[in-house]
Order: C-alpha cells, then structure tokens, then sequence
C-alpha cells in the first residue's frame, strides 16, 4: 500500500461495564494513538453491549465500511464474553476450538489448572490468525481485517507491538498542541479563517482547567509537518495580535 492513501479503521469497545459506567474506557484513547503513529486514521468508535445480534450487526458494517475494524473486550473465559463466537457468525465461520490457542494455555497453566472456564478462550473463528499475549497468556485473534483484543487496558497495550507487521498504514498522523489561556468564543472566528485556509490540516479546540484557570488547547493534525508548521504560524500570528497568552502544559 502505498504511503500517500489514506488508511482508516474503526474501534468497537463491547461490554456492558462499560455501558454502566462501572469500567472507564482508556482503550480507545490507547488504539487510536498508536493507530496514528501508524498511519491508521481512527473514523468510528461505538459501544455496544454484550449482545450477539448487535456485535454481529456493528461489526459487519464496520469491516464493510472501514479499512480495519479493532474490538476490545468479551474474549475472556465467563459466560458473557462472546466476541469470539459473535465474529465467528459475522463472516459465516464454524466456531471452534483453536489448536494453536489451546497449546499456548496449555503450556502457560500449571497442571490442572486449564479448567473448562479457561479452555473457552481458546474457542475462535476457524481459521483465526492468533494476536499472541505476551502479559497473560490468552492470544487475541484476528479474522480478515477485524482484529478482536482484550478489555483489560495493560494486556492490550502489551500485544499491539505483535500487530504492527499486520497493519498496513499511510503516513504517519503528526499533531502539535498549543495552549492559550483564553475562551473558545474569542478565538473562534480567527480560527475557522484559519481553517479555511488550510484545508490538510485538522484543526481542533479543547478547552481546559489548569491550576485554577480556563484555557483552550488548539491541536493542529496533519500527514505533513511543513503545513502544520505554516498553520501553527498562522495561529500565533492572531494570538500575538490578539494579546493572548500561550500557556505551557
């Protein structure tokens, strides 16, 4: 793939715990900038609950609709962790026992320990490509271009080094960040003239609450630093003439 396309992809974070607010997804925040670093362009994200039909549904029109598709969450050993299953009935596969997965586990338990709960996170899609764990044993899978990871933030972040052969990206996304201490309304205007302007940048304002005061982050992203650089310019010039002041963070 050459690097001027454009590569994009969607995250579809499954699980109730989520949905009930009792689990804070950190996992999208962790995908996305690694996907970025990439060159993948994260579009989509949805959370869904731990429902077969609705997994099926989302996950369907996202592999139809994006480049890659990443799941997080429901390949663990209880009852309610059925991603696995879910994907396999997406693209009309036999769910089974994966040979490779069981030997890993195998291994990775004591004797005796491999108990029937556990031996559920070795059943995939047939022909999946294992996502191999590094932090806890249980591989990932992948099937065509849906990859299916763990909910647990540190042992996902621990398998996306095992995903970067896999992942054909663009140019890499650069971001720059400059912080004022002012309100978005006063710098609306100016930054919309600017955007119109630069039309490869995207450009995005956030405010902020840093040590006792309001602020606004301006964050400018691109697959090109000279234009980010001639955006960030452009930025600084109203900002000057404005009398804003730029804060570091």
């Amino acid at each position: 793939m050459s690097k001027n396309i454009k590569v994009n992809a969607a995250i579809l974070i499954i699980g109730n715990e989520i949905l009930s607010g009792r689990t804070q997804d950190t996992n999208t925040s962790t995908l996305a900038t690694w996907l970025n670093s990439i060159g993948v362009k994260v579009t989509e994200v949805r959370v869904v609950p731990d429902e077969e039909d609705i997994i099926v549904d989302n996950l369907n029109f996202f592999r139809k609709t994006y480049d890659y598709v990443f799941t997080t969450g429901g390949i663990g050993p209880t009852h309610d962790d059925i991603t696995a299953k879910s994907v396999a009935k997406a693209f009309g596969k036999k769910y089974e026992i994966h040979k490779e997965a069981f030997k890993i586990l195998e291994s990775y338990y004591k004797p005796g320990e491999f108990n029937e709960g556990r031996q559920k996170m070795v059943w995939m899609p047939s022909d999946a490509e294992l996502i191999l764990n590094p932090t806890s044993g249980a591989p990932g899978f992948s099937v065509d271009n849906v990859f299916c990871l763990p909910g647990v933030p540190s042992i996902l972040k621990s398998m996306l080094g095992g995903l970067k052969n896999k992942i054909v990206g663009g140019e890499p996304i650069l971001s720059h960040t400059i912080s004022l201490r002012t309100v978005e309304s006063e710098i609306a205007n100016s930054l919309t003239k600017v955007q119109k302007e630069n039309k490869d940048v995207e450009i995005g304002s956030y405010p902020f609450f840093h040590a006792g005061k309001l602020g606004v982050s301006i964050v400018l992203r691109s697959e090109n630093q000279s234009k980010i650089d001639e955006c960030n310019s452009q930025i600084l010039k109203f900002v000057s003439e404005k009398k804003i002041e730029i804060v570091n963070r």
